[in-house]
C-alpha cells in the first residue's frame, strides 16, 4: 500500500499546531514520547519528527514526500522546494533590528556594517538586491545578544511579537520576509504520493476556509429580502425560508468572518433581526 511521507518539526509551537492540523483534518496518529515517526491509524500517512533546519534537505533528496514547515526555512535552505498552501498559522517576519541608539535612517546606514543572522542566503539576497555591503555573521541560536557583546552592529531574525528584541534594546527596522507554516513538496514524489497529498490538500483547505468564515442566521421583512441577501451573497446564494409570522423570511448566509461587523449596522438598518453568528468547522466548495 502506497503511503505519504510527510514531516513535521520535532518540538515547539509549529509542531503542535501541525499535529492540531492533521487532527482537524481527520487523520488519527497516536505517536509517543520521543517518537521520530509514527504512523496513522486511519490514513496512508506517516508522520515524520524531524529538525527543522533539516527537513529541506530531506524533501530534497525524497526522504519524504511533503512537510509542514515555515516559508523562512524554505527560502532560507529549500530554494528549489515548492509549496501548495499556506496553513495560516506560525505567522512571523524575518526582519533586520538594530540597537535603539544606532542611527538608522535607511538601508544605507547598514553598509560597511556587521549583521550577525541564523538566515544567511536570505540576508545575502536581500542585501545584494538592495546594493548594500554589510559582512554577515552567522549564529546559530541567540542572535539577539551579538550587539550587546559587540559582535555585530544589526541583527536579522525572526520575530514574532517584537517583546524579544525589547527585552534585548533592539528595535526592528526592515522586514526582509514574511512567513507563515506552508504545505512543501517534494520535487521528487510520485504520482501515487502525489494522489495522497491532494487529498490532504483537500481535507486541509475545508478546514482553513470553514476557520474563516461564519455561518449566519437572521430573520429578514421580505420587503428587505432582495437588499439584504445583495449583502450577504453566502458561496452560490443564501438559503431563503418563510417563517410562520406572514412577510417574515429567515436568511441564512456564510460570510468571511472578518466582513460581518462591516455590515451589521446595514443589515439592522435594512430590519434585520435576530441575528445568529455561529462558527463552521469545515467547508467544502
Amino acid at each position: 500500500m502506497n503511503t505519504l511521507k510527510i514531516a513535521v518539526q520535532k518540538s515547539g509551537r509549529l509542531k503542535d499546531d501541525s499535529m492540531k492540523l492533521l487532527k482537524d483534518i481527520g487523520i488519527s496518529i497516536d505517536n509517543g514520547k520521543d517518537q521520530l515517526k509514527a504512523t496513522a491509524t486511519n490514513f496512508p500517512i506517516e508522520v515524520f519528527y524531524l529538525r527543522n533546519g533539516d527537513i529541506p534537505q530531506y524533501l530534497k533528496d525524497g526522504v519524504v514526500d511533503a512537510a509542514i514547515i515555515g516559508n523562512n526555512v524554505l527560502v532560507e535552505k529549500g530554494n528549489s522546494i515548492e509549496y501548495i498552501s499556506s496553513l495560516g498559522f506560525s505567522k512571523c517576519r524575518v526582519s533586520i533590528a538594530v540597537p535603539k541608539n544606532m542611527e538608522y535612517n535607511s538601508l544605507k546606514d547598514l553598509n560597511g556594517k556587521q549583521i550577525a543572522t541564523s538566515y544567511p542566503n536570505t540576508v545575502n539576497a536581500f542585501l545584494e538586491e538592495n546594493n548594500i555591503s554589510a559582512s554577515i555573521h552567522v549564529i546559530n541560536g541567540s542572535v539577539e545578544i551579538a550587539p550587546n557583546i559587540g559582535l555585530a552592529e544589526a541583527i536579522v531574525d525572526i520575530v514574532s511579537t517584537g517583546g524579544t528584541l525589547f527585552k534585548n534594546n533592539l528595535v526592528e527596522k526592515e522586514v526582509i520576509l514574511k512567513s507563515e507554516a506552508v504545505l512543501a513538496v517534494s520535487p521528487t514524489i510520485n504520482e501515487a504520493q502525489k494522489a495522497i497529498l491532494d487529498k490532504v490538500k483537500f481535507r486541509i483547505e475545508a478546514v482553513l476556509k470553514g476557520q474563516s468564515s461564519k455561518y449566519v442566521l437572521l430573520n429578514a421583512p421580505n420587503t428587505s429580502l432582495e437588499a439584504i441577501i445583495t449583502l450577504l451573497p453566502g458561496m452560490k446564494s443564501p438559503t431563503v425560508l418563510p417563517l410562520a409570522e406572514s412577510g417574515w423570511s429567515s436568511v441564512h448566509s456564510v460570510l468571511d468572518k472578518n466582513q460581518f461587523w462591516d455590515i451589521i449596522d446595514d443589515l439592522k438598518a435594512l430590519g434585520a433581526q435576530g441575528i445568529l453568528i455561529c462558527p463552521i468547522e469545515k467547508m467544502v466548495l
